[in-house]
């Protein structure tokens, strides 16, 4: 399974997003209303950015609550790391363990496409192994 498997049905336009002149606080409000950890920024219909709590912790750690009032692009996770469409499940989780990170926008060239978070890969991962359980019990019953 890839992770074009994972993102079919869904629609781009569903995607939470905001654009590099966000106000830092705005987008806060958006993470917690939507209950989401991260979020893609959006520049001429490409992703420029992730947008990520961690990303608020450190900035309020740095710089105290006046960070709030500015931009998403000046904390803004970039240049985002971003996968493609046929990558593996696996592939997936190994990048964002190696590189520390819980979410990936999935593009198809320069267009997102999809945003997945490491908690949508695990989910995935074991159903997958559930199956596999279920379909290899199945087999030493009938065996």
């Amino acid at each position: 399974m890839n992770v074009g498997n994972l993102i079919e049905g869904f629609a781009a336009a569903d995607i939470v997003s905001c654009t590099v002149d966000t106000a830092m606080r705005d987008a806060v409000t958006l993470l917690a209303e939507k209950r989401i950890g991260a979020l893609p920024i959006m520049e001429g219909g490409r992703v420029v950015g992730i947008f990520s709590e961690r990303d608020v912790i450190y900035c309020l750690a740095a710089k105290g609550a006046g960070c709030l009032d500015g931009p998403v692009g000046n904390v803004m996770t970039s240049p985002p790391i971003t996968i493609a469409r046929d990558t593996s499940l696996l592939q997936a989780l190994s990048l964002m363990t190696k590189r520390r990170i819980r979410h990936l926008p999935v593009v198809d060239g320069d267009t997102m496409c999809g945003f997945i978070s490491i908690g949508d890969l695990v989910k995935t991962r074991l159903e997958q192994i559930e199956h596999e359980a279920q379909a290899m019990r199945e087999y030493i019953q009938t065996a």
